[in-house]
This record gives structure tokens, C-alpha cells and sequence, in this order.
């Protein structure tokens, strides 16, 4: 196991880059290759700049799960989401649970945690295999009988989320968010990291484009929900209602409600946490199982054994371990969230480092679930990696593909029963062979896949 440990006030080091602009480049390119070239040869305190003087980016990045825990974790009020990024997710999709601080994020999140126990959830796993059993009849008819899965996913994740959100409503959300948060996505990251930034409403081509964007989302969230308050009993709190119902209807005495602004921005938010981080743990499972067809195998006999021919419930979650750890193993290696940003409020130390009060602090799980300090053979596929025993013995914030702390994802429980329900659905009903064997990926606001990863299908039984 690794430890985060130096000599009280150590300077931070980290790499010189190249005169004039430091690791901007490196970054650019592959910040995610750069931060894993960085832990390799500096440890697990990290301290990058890029960028000319006077525009110039400083950060930290800590790398061992003990910082990381001290991050998000035991000193999370020193972190704060304050980290250019989350200003510009603010700033395009609203001030919801990713982005909001303080007593709003504290209110928000008390309206919105009855909407996420895990009875509420479980009431979603029908709308799950429906929508998973449909993509399994649609391959039937898959050209050369090869499906990215990449693409496949990313749409079954989007339209499960909203068939879960929204109810009937599923193709005008699908439509609008298809289209419009690519747009956003890009635009978000490309001025959280520019060294330097054109304002809002200047009316650049990118700046009218992504407006054009935002306002086409905004109409069509804006649109249902008031069509949903409008309608009889809309806002109800049935056992089969939608989340947008229940978000209407959130409230206490303590907190109020939710305005229809704040119902919209939540809404916006689970449509961009909960499709795009949902699908590319969907989609990389399949991609790795394809490329090991062993571990296919024994995933598949699991599902065989335990569901026969009848549709996977939410009671099913429990019963595929198997399943369940090869999912884990993919998200390690492919963490839907590979980067996680924050901003120091007091001055602190980490590892025995100095960070001073202001600094933007980054954790990677891309990074710790790398660590060769803590995993064996770290780029190898190994679902063994998550039996009970191995999880127990392991630090708890070396696999956080979740986040952790107080600010930990409100809907993990919810990404899970999804995923695997979904993916039970699919390799029951075919076997997977990889076409594309390296899909090369880049860091969003979530992990993003810049190629294909194709299968090729084979009907099983």
C-alpha cells in the first residue's frame, strides 16, 4: 500500500515543462496522460502550472487515496466547488447538486435525498430492462451485426434517465439533450481551462452557438415542467411517478419547495450526471468483456443461472456479483468522472506539502485507480480485483469513481441498479466480440470516449 508522506512543509514538486508556458501543452493534449506522467515521476503530491506568466495556471493534484480522503472527505469544508469549472457548469445548466454550495446545496439536497432511497430507486428497474430489452431486439437487425457500444450506450443511458424523468415525455427530451449538450459539454471544458476567456455575451460564434443551445435545453426542460405542474395530479407522489413529479412535489416545512427554476436546473443536472457518466460505464464494460471472453463467460453463465428466461428485477442487483464486478473493475479503469476539482479555502498541507489558501486542488480517480502502489498489473483487466475480501482490505478512497465525502453522488445506488440490469439484459441476449480493441479518451466535464469501440454480435442460446 502507498502512503502520502514527507517532511512537514516540503516544497511541492512536480514537472518543469517546457520555457514560458510549463505543461500547457501536456495538457492540452492529454491531461489525462500528463497527470499520470506526473504521479510517476513526482509522487503523490503534485504541483503543475501552464500557461505565460501573468496568465499562468498554478494547481495541485494529490494522488494517494489518504489525500484524497483529506479532500473530499475529513477536511471537504476547506475544499469547495469553486473551481472554474463548476462556475461554468453553473453558469450553463443552473445552480443544481453538482455545482451548488453552502445552505442552497444543504436545502437541495434534503428536498431532493427522499427522491434517491433505495426503495424509490428500485421502483425504477422496469423502465430500465424496457429500455435495455429494446436496444436488444433493435441489434437484431444491426448492419454486419456490429454495434459501437460507445453510441449505443450513451443513448440507452439517455433515454432510460429521461423515460425516468420525464415518464411519457421520453422523445422531445431525448431529442433536445441529444443535441444540445455535446455543445455545452465542450464549451464548458474549453473555458474552464483557457488561460484566458471572452466574455458570455459577446457574440462570437461559439458564444451564439452554445447560447442557441442552452436556450433550446432550457425551452424543453421549461416546457414539461410546466406542462407537468399544469396537469391534474402531476405532482404527485404515487409509487410509479416520474422524478419530475416528485421534484415538484418536493418539500418540507423546514425548506419549502422547489421553484420551477430550481425544479429545471435540477432536472438539467441529472440529465448531464446521469446519462453521460451512467453510459460510459455501461459501454466500457461491454468493450472490456468483449476483449476477454473469458471473463464474458463467466459473467454470462452468472446471468444465465440466475435469470433463466425471465426479465432482472431491482432483487437481481444482489444475485450477479460477477456482473457487478466486472462493472467495478470497468470503472476503474475507465472512471466516468476521471478528474474531480476543487478550490482551498485556508491554507493546508498535504502529505506534508504546502498548499496556500486559494490554490485549485485536483484529485484523479483516472490516476489512483492506477496506482501501482495499490493495484497489481494496474492496466489489466481484473474483475477479481472486487470480491468482498479485496475491497475490504483495500484504503477506502482507493476506488472512488463516485467522489466521496459529504458531496459523494446522490445517485449511486440509482447508476448501479441501472447499469447492471442493463447490461444482464444485453449479455443475455448476445455474445460479444471486440472489433476495436483501444478506444482512446479524453477528460470532459465526464470521461470521453474520442473513438469507437465496436462489437460484434452473436445471438446467445
Amino acid at each position: 500500500m502507498t502512503s502520502l508522506t514527507a517532511p512537514t512543509g516540503a516544497a511541492v514538486p512536480g514537472p518543469a515543462g517546457l520555457p514560458v508556458i510549463g505543461s500547457m501543452l501536456d495538457l492540452r493534449r492529454d491531461s489525462l496522460a500528463a497527470f499520470l506522467n506526473a504521479q510517476r515521476a513526482h509522487g503523490d503530491v503534485v504541483r503543475l502550472q501552464a500557461g505565460p506568466p501573468g496568465l499562468r495556471s498554478v494547481f495541485y493534484a494529490a494522488f494517494a487515496p489518504e489525500g484524497v480522503q483529506q479532500i473530499l472527505g475529513s477536511e471537504a469544508a476547506n475544499f469547495r466547488k469553486d473551481h472554474p469549472l463548476y462556475e461554468e457548469v453553473r453558469q450553463a445548466l443552473g445552480n443544481g447538486l453538482l455545482t451548488s454550495q453552502d445552505e442552497d446545496y444543504l436545502r437541495q439536497r434534503r428536498l431532493v435525498q427522499p427522491l434517491f432511497t433505495r426503495r424509490r430507486v428500485d421502483s425504477y428497474a422496469a423502465a430500465v430492462t424496457t429500455e435495455a430489452a429494446t436496444v436488444a431486439d433493435r441489434w437484431r437487425t444491426a448492419r454486419h451485426a456490429t454495434v459501437d457500444v460507445m453510441s449505443e450506450m450513451n443513448r440507452l443511458a439517455l433515454r432510460t434517465v429521461s423515460r425516468i424523468l420525464f415518464g411519457t415525455d421520453v422523445e422531445a427530451a431525448v431529442d433536445a439533450v441529444d443535441r444540445c449538450l455535446p455543445v455545452i459539454n465542450s464549451y464548458v471544458v474549453r473555458r474552464a481551462y483557457a488561460p484566458l476567456t471572452l466574455p458570455r455575451d459577446w457574440p462570437t460564434p461559439g458564444n451564439r452557438k452554445v447560447m442557441a443551445a442552452i436556450g433550446e435545453l432550457t425551452a424543453a426542460c421549461d416546457r414539461i415542467v410546466a406542462e407537468r405542474r399544469a396537469a391534474p395530479g402531476g405532482a404527485g407522489q404515487a409509487a410509479d411517478a416520474d422524478l419530475l413529479s416528485l421534484l415538484a412535489a418536493a418539500g418540507n416545512e423546514a425548506d419549502g419547495s422547489l421553484d420551477a427554476t430550481e425544479v429545471r436546473e435540477q432536472v438539467l443536472i441529472f440529465l448531464l450526471a446521469g446519462h453521460e457518466t451512467t453510459a460510459t460505464s455501461m459501454a466500457f464494460t461491454l468493450h472490456l468483456l468483449a476483449r476477454h471472453p473469458e471473463q464474458q463467460e463467466r459473467v454470462r453463465d452468472e446471468i444465465d443461472r440466475v435469470l433463466g428466461d425471465r426479465t432482472a428485477t431491482a432483487a437481481d442487483l444482489e444475485r450477479l456479483p460477477e456482473l457487478t464486478m466486472a462493472l467495478k473493475e470497468a470503472m476503474r479503469l475507465f472512471p466516468p468522472a476521471p478528474v474531480i476539482s476543487r478550490r482551498a479555502v485556508r491554507a493546508t498541507e498535504i502529505g506534508g506539502h504546502p498548499v496556500p489558501a486559494g490554490a485549485d486542488v485536483i484529485v484523479s480517480p483516472w490516476v489512483t485507480h492506477r496506482h501501482p502502489g495499490l493495484w497489481d498489473d494496474p492496466e489489466r483487466f481484473d474483475p477479481q480485483r472486487f470480491t468482498p475480501e479485496q475491497e475490504a482490505a483495500r484504503h477506502r478512497y482507493a476506488w472512488f469513481p463516485f467522489g466521496g465525502g459529504p458531496r459523494a453522488c446522490i445517485g449511486q445506488h440509482f447508476s448501479m441498479l441501472e447499469s447492471v440490469l442493463a447490461l444482464a439484459t444485453l449479455l443475455r441476449a448476445y455474445d460479444l466480440e471486440a472489433v476495436d480493441h483501444d478506444v482512446p479518451v479524453g477528460a470532459g466535464i465526464t470521461l470521453q470516449p474520442m473513438g469507437t469501440a465496436r462489437v460484434r454480435l452473436r445471438p446467445h442460446g
